[in-house]
């Protein structure tokens, strides 16, 4: 079976083109094949080829605008009400800020903030991912590292988007129309981005598919800020930021504190016995809750981390979707692979496929990122570097992830953190974290309920996505003249 477009040839054995001259020299003379990508071609085909005329996705006559902003000096503080989110999180389903910037950085910080309904594109780096600001990122700071693309008309927004989250779309996107690959993306070059005319009522149904997706993951947000709520506020917990531990000494301009030595645990690190975990740990014994190791039978019937093993990787209709820690915060796992379903099947069953509730936590790099499992991620791949914890039942699967989203519970886990180079934790110090058990039972069951709930709203959310992508691909992209 072939597959032609323009000059390239796509068999099951063979990918082929032919490369002109003048292409190599405008790639700067790269010879490597990859610097010219067949399937961009094809894909560049398939919109001459489409029943619906393109238009310029930017620019004159076209279905948005585009901007960023140019570079400027950040003045990074510890804290302040001017949080900076980075283009990497973009892709979060819940993102929180790990920098923040001070009043006094020399530029507009209120143009920064982005707008509802906006596009938010990335520009370098991995270029190419996209959201869509909704409730939860409007108004957020973000760095001058991503363009914002507004549609001219409030109800295409979610086509454009959706068109950009298809394989064509991300082709067209990131290579010209000789399918050089493209390193940075400036506004100016979304201009000779082509993207199907459709019909109004098709560009309406496509939106209001991606827009209602959103608007679940806002729900699932709030749902789960709720039940964070309920559970410091039933712990007698203070605000996190306020936590600060009277333990240190005073006499030397370095802070230090003194360490029972019946207290050592076999750890010598500073970091694992800072008394912000002491101070923790008393206030949860001051509410009355009962401090369970994570890994009590009470709570999970399992931690564990897979065995490191030797990937095969296949096409998507092959394979198992596998992803990394990275992508543990997004709905859907971007750069996703596929590992082979036939010659990784029976490890496969025995230690990676994931299960809807199952909890994952970071395990090395940036350790402590925690997600629950959706229903979207059954049977899908986490990587040997996101341990999983398996709880005993539903019943407390939500309560448990609640706990360690935390800041609280983070800082629990952080502490466990070992390595002089690269930071690890391993299964047994996870299964150490303490884990307060509400006395009220049906606070437990109702905060339980809320993350479960919340949980839910993501695949929803998830599946919307797809019938939009879907629907894009099938009624507009390929829809032959």
């Amino acid at each position: 079976m072939e597959k032609r477009g323009g000059n390239v040839m796509v068999t099951n054995d063979l990918k082929w083109t032919t490369v002109q001259s003048l292409e190599v020299e405008q790639a700067k003379y790269r010879l490597e094949a990859n610097v010219f990508n067949i399937d961009a071609r094809a894909a560049f085909t398939t919109l001459k080829e489409c029943k619906y005329p393109s238009v310029r996705l930017c620019g004159l006559n076209a279905l948005a605008k585009a901007h960023h902003f140019g570079r400027f000096k950040r003045v990074f503080v510890e804290k302040s009400d001017m949080p900076i989110f980075q283009p990497s999180q973009i892709l979060d389903t819940r993102p929180k800020p790990d920098k923040y910037i001070s009043s006094r950085t020399q530029t507009d910080i209120n143009a920064l903030r982005v707008k509802k309904n906006q596009i938010l594109l990335t520009c370098s780096g991995t270029i190419g991912k996209c959201t869509i600001v909704s409730e939860t990122l409007k108004d957020k700071i973000f760095s001058h590292d991503l363009i914002r693309i507004e549609a001219n008309n409030d109800e295409h927004s979610g086509y454009v988007f959706a068109y950009l989250k298809t394989k064509t779309g991300q082709l067209v996107l990131t290579t010209n129309n000789y399918g050089a690959v493209i390193q940075h993306i400036e506004p100016e070059h979304l201009e000779n981005v082509p993207i199907p005319n459709a019909p109004e009522n098709l560009k309406k149904e496509i939106h209001e598919k991606v827009i209602r997706s959103f608007a679940l993951r806002d729900e699932s947000n709030d749902l789960i800020d709720k039940a964070e709520k309920l559970l410091l506020e039933a712990l007698k917990l203070p605000d996190f930021d306020s936590l600060k531990p009277d333990l240190y000494r005073n006499e030397t301009d370095v802070q230090t504190f003194i360490v029972s030595s019946d207290q050592l645990n076999d750890r010598l690190e500073g970091s694992f016995h800072v008394p912000i975990v002491e101070k923790i740990i008393d206030c949860l014994l001051d509410s009355g809750a009962k401090v369970l190791p994570l890994g009590s039978s009470e709570l999970t019937s399992k931690i564990f981390l897979p065995l490191r093993f030797k990937r095969i990787y296949v096409e998507e209709e092959h394979g198992t979707v596998f992803f990394g820690g990275k992508q543990l915060f997004e709905l859907d796992p971007s750069g996703k692979k596929y590992l082979s379903t036939s010659i990784h099947g029976e490890r496969m069953t025995a230690q990676l496929l994931l299960y809807e509730n199952m909890i994952l936590v970071t395990r090395s790099g940036t350790v402590g990122k925690v997600n629950i499992v959706p229903k979207h991620w059954k049977k899908w791949i986490a990587n040997d570097h996101v341990l999983r914890i398996t709880p005993n039942s539903n019943l407390v699967a939500g309560y448990l992830y609640i706990w360690l989203n935390s800041d609280f519970g983070k800082m629990l886990i952080d502490r466990l953190i070992y390595g002089s180079v690269v930071d690890e934790i391993e299964p047994e110090h996870l299964a150490s974290v303490p884990v307060p058990i509400l006395q009220d039972e049906q606070l437990l069951k109702e905060i339980n309920d809320l993350a479960l709930k919340a949980n839910g709203l993501r695949s929803e959310a998830y599946y919307l996505e797809q019938e939009a992508i879907k629907k894009m691909n099938e009624d507009v992209i390929y829809v032959k003249k």
